[in-house]
């Protein structure tokens, strides 16, 4: 049997699929797979913390792709409010130049309007306030590597299973056993 990469990716199943952790037996919802689902095996979240388990492994290029895009969001979004007060600006601007040709308002009038105003300042500023990007809840690291004295369990239990199944065929299989003498001795 070729042995297969200590390079394990965490996956979720739904609470109806759940089954023992291999350490603890207790009912769990994770997993951890290697690539080409050679091997598997349900684990608790708590396990993947504990460093005498297993070791995170960190993908350089994932976490700059993911801060590039962060920083991309973050400057979309700045110029965003950029433009948003501009207009706003603008608009005070257009506001004053009406309110010195129409002197002949009442002074109640203007009071409205500009409460008017800001009161629509004030409806988009909670919008703009909030961040653009919310923390994604995949914060965790998705890929580990087993720990030596673990990983070699997963390989001896692997091959223990595949000698076990090549036995079992190796039985059931009629030429195995001698045949009966039919001659004479």
């Amino acid at each position: 049997m070729a042995s297969f990469p200590n390079n394990y990716t965490h996956r979720k199943v739904a609470d109806t699929a759940a089954k023992a952790c291999e350490i603890c037996y207790k009912p769990s919802t994770s997993v951890l797979v290697t690539p080409e689902n050679k091997d598997f095996f349900y684990v608790c979240p708590a396990h993947l913390k504990d460093k005498g388990f297993c070791n995170p492994i960190i993908d350089e290029a994932a976490v700059a792709a993911k801060k590039k895009r962060e920083m991309e969001a973050e400057v979309q979004r700045v110029k965003q409010e950029f433009e948003e007060k501009q207009k706003k600006k603008k608009e005070k601007e257009k506001g004053a130049k009406d309110k010195n040709k129409d002197k002949d308002k009442d002074a109640e009038g203007e009071k409205s309007e500009t409460k008017d105003e800001k009161k629509s300042d004030e409806k988009v500023r909670p919008v703009l306030s909030q961040p653009a990007t919310s923390p994604s809840p995949e914060e965790e690291p998705r890929v580990f590597s087993l720990q030596k004295a673990f990983y070699q369990l997963r390989i001896d239990k692997k091959r223990n299973a595949e000698v076990a199944k090549r036995n079992r065929e190796r039985l059931q299989n009629p030429n195995l056993f001698p045949q009966v003498p039919k001659g004479f001795p």
